[in-house]
């Protein structure tokens, strides 16, 4: 019977790792759900506090997973570069899991005698730290060496692409860009360069890619994205802002739609960065080391 099953995935220092993040993330999510999020609060802050459930529960749930397949031995038998997949998702489960640690006491709830929220505030950093403390394991065990995409400059820059564009998704309000073309081209955006970076994620992962000219393939799309977000940096605060000043009066977050359509602002203008370092390192690696080699 042990035959079967690798005591290892729960023994081994990743492993316990994985048993904490599973548990410091049940007790999260578990802990906001009992205290549920009041129907008259506005849209932004609703959208908010569905990100930090989706994060919490995501994470734990894919977290179980990986240990459930690991500990069965199955994971060996899946088509896809297993070490690269979890080492990509440790590093996602980090960055998400930090953002719903700052948004949700800061945006969700101001409360500081409310017991459950702060609870799960404080086992949502400590799961921050437990997926850090996993991506630096990992990292030790192969030695520094990379194995895949997603553990390249390429690959990281693929998902903090990816995460960045779920925080703007997060903060978008649809009563303020539905009747706006121009605000529309922007939403188009988001969406279309967040779809193709996940599918690049999915290929690579599933290793697909073999027959295709992957890089110069990748090389082409980031050269497309760079150009559409910086149509977005210009467009979406042009029109976003105009006839739209900040609210006198913020109590009962009365000023959350505004500081929203700030913040899709703000991680527009860095996703633009992230695109434009990816691109470069792209065409570098394109025109400059394969022509070397």
């Amino acid at each position: 019977m042990l035959e079967r099953v690798d005591l290892r995935a729960v023994t081994q220092p990743v492993g316990v790792l994985r048993l904490l993040e599973v548990a410091l993330t049940c007790v999260s999510f578990s802990l906001v759900a009992s205290v549920g999020h009041s129907s008259s609060s506005s849209s932004s802050s609703s959208s908010y506090w569905a990100w930090c459930m989706f994060s919490w529960c995501f994470c734990c749930f894919l977290t179980l997973l990986i240990l459930v397949l690991e500990f069965a031995r199955l994971s060996a038998r899946l088509p896809i570069s297993w070490d690269d997949f979890t080492a990509a998702f440790a590093m996602l489960a980090a960055l998400t899991l930090l953002a719903a640690s700052i948004i949700y006491p800061s945006v969700v709830f101001s409360c500081p005698g409310c017991a459950r929220q702060v609870a799960a505030s404080v086992a949502s950093w400590a799961s921050v730290a437990a997926y850090v403390g996993e991506v630096v394991l990992t990292r030790r065990r192969a030695g520094g060496q990379v194995s895949g995409f997603l553990s390249t400059v390429p690959g990281l820059l693929k998902i903090l692409e990816t995460f960045v564009a779920c925080i703007i998704f997060t903060s978008l309000g649809p009563e303020r860009y539905a009747s706006h073309p121009a605000l529309l081209w922007c939403v188009a955006v988001y969406s279309l360069c967040f779809i193709f970076a996940w599918l690049i994620i999915i290929l690579t992962v599933a290793q697909l890619l073999t027959f295709l000219p992957f890089d110069k393939l990748v090389c082409v799309y980031n050269v497309l994205a760079v150009a559409m977000y910086m149509s977005a940096v210009v467009v979406w605060p042009l029109y976003g802002f105009r006839n739209y000043p900040r609210p006198a009066n913020c109590t009962g977050g009365a000023c959350l739609p505004w500081d929203a359509l700030v913040v899709v602002t703000f991680m527009t203008v860095i996703n633009l960065g992230v695109y434009i370092v990816d691109a470069a390192y792209s065409i570098h690696l394109v025109f400059i080391v394969q022509r070397r080699t």
